[in-house]
């Protein structure tokens, strides 16, 4: 069976693809192992931290993610694998254990940047007025 998933934060979007596998974890054809910074390693293997390192090994997961940093991009791809996981075993009480760990493990987060508008450098910023 192969599931299809994706995450997204702010413009960085990771689709992740589910199959039956021995435990490999790819992110853009790169073992996740070698990703770098290590913070980022650590974000996108929380969803195994918490369901059981046994469900890895029955599973191969090939991760794409484009847009947006580093950071974006990690939170992106717990977000995927987290779905991916969820649909490809059809657990329940996975689903309930990574809502209670963090709901952003299934549901991506909507904020967005506020638009920038007239008669300032940024979205509230003013330009300063001077009298003399």
């Amino acid at each position: 069976m192969v599931t299809n998933t994706s995450g997204k934060k702010k413009t960085a979007i990771a689709r992740a693809t589910v199959s039956d596998g021995e435990g490999r974890v790819r992110i853009n054809s790169t073992p996740i192992e070698l990703v770098e910074p290590e913070m980022s390693r650590l974000k996108m293997l929380e969803p195994f931290r918490i369901a059981d390192e046994e469900l890895r090994e029955e599973v191969d997961i090939d991760v794409t993610v484009e847009g947006g940093g580093f950071s974006g991009q990690a939170d992106a791809v717990r977000t995927s694998i987290s779905r991916g996981l969820v649909e490809f075993y059809g657990d329940a009480e996975l689903r309930d254990a990574f809502m209670e760990f963090d709901r952003t493990l299934l549901v991506n987060d909507v904020r967005q940047p506020e638009p920038k508008k007239w008669g300032g450098p940024g979205a509230r910023a003013r330009y300063q007025k001077s009298y003399r």
